[in-house]
């Protein structure tokens, strides 16, 4: 068994009692007195392993135990466990203060977790309440001769789950051009782009001629659309910066700059007022040319979780 003279160890009081188990010892004077080594308390079930409290009144003397109780946290019924196991807890042992009605804490430092394996079935503190103390009615441990330990365990185990956040910017073919013909015939309310890829992602631009909801007959509306949304995992969303503009085809053009979480509720995202109709109709503004209108729409910036 390893020496446990150096471990790094925290003692705290809490009101909250332990979440797993309570071992109560009555006549504590009477164990203290005979010549048992340890006792193994009966088994508790925590995170899909059996376990007990191994207490030795007088100390491990193996462990520089002497003069202390020792409390040690044991895995139990490991035959039915798989050939080359090993279960990684992080622990806390307590000891009930009857006079504060607060539990003492006992646990690793600095983070540190405990491995169980068949070569190591047993951890805890040799260390972990001086006898002296223990019997000392003033310290308040001992009640009517009897005392109270109690133990939390957390199993670590990988789950399978996580997640990756991948952010890029300014992607390649990032920016899409939608050239409509026979701007003045359109007949419908809205129209579609044919669909464009950005890094894995369909997209298309919606255009509403005549306006949308409030600005219809006021003004032009334009959206950015994910075409894909359905491929993003339950409850993941995308995260998107981008501009959508209406060219000037001689120069410039008229540009407003969005970002959004598209997500299964957030299909598409940009400007019901987009340019004012009287604007685009403006010949002198060049938005219009051969009966054909150019939109645009720049992704700047894409992040997105994946799970791993």
């Amino acid at each position: 068994m390893a020496d446990e003279k150096l471990q790094a160890i925290s003692r705290t009081l809490r009101s909250i009692q332990p979440a797993h188990y309570l071992f109560r010892v009555e006549s504590m004077s009477v164990l203290l007195d005979t010549s048992i080594e340890k006792y193994e308390s009966g088994s508790f079930e925590v995170g899909g392993y059996k376990w007990r409290l191994c207490l030795y009144p007088n100390g491990n003397k193996r462990s520089d135990g002497d003069g202390h109780i020792s409390l040690y946290l044991v895995i139990s019924d490991t035959q039915n466990l798989p050939v080359g196991w090993e279960v990684t807890v992080s622990f806390k042992l307590f000891v009930f203060n009857h006079i504060h009605e607060e539990y003492l804490t006992v646990q690793d430092t600095d983070g540190k977790v405990r491995h169980f394996n068949v070569m190591k079935t047993q951890c805890g503190f040799a260390q972990f309440l001086p006898l002296d103390v223990l019997t000392d009615p003033c310290n308040g441990y001992l009640m009517d001769d009897s005392c109270i330990f109690g133990a939390e365990v957390f199993v670590i185990k990988y789950s399978g789950k996580g997640e990756c956040l991948s952010m890029i910017k300014e992607p390649d073919n990032g920016t899409f051009t939608w050239m409509i013909e026979n701007f003045s015939r359109l007949k419908q309310e809205a129209i579609y782009s044919e669909i464009f890829t950005v890094k894995d992602f369909k997209w298309k631009l919606v255009v509403y001629p005549k306006g949308n909801y409030k600005a219809k007959n006021k003004s032009l509306s334009l959206f950015l659309e994910l075409a894909n949304r359905g491929t993003l995992h339950h409850q993941r969303k995308l995260y998107t910066e981008f501009e959508l503009l209406v060219k000037e085809q001689c120069d410039g053009g008229h540009v407003k700059p969005s970002h959004t979480w598209f997500c299964d509720s957030i299909k598409d995202w940009g400007f019901s007022n987009m340019i004012s109709l009287s604007d685009l109709k403006d010949k002198s503004n060049h938005f219009i040319l051969n009966d054909t209108l150019i939109v645009e729409a720049k992704i700047m910036l894409m992040m997105h979780s994946k799970n791993i």
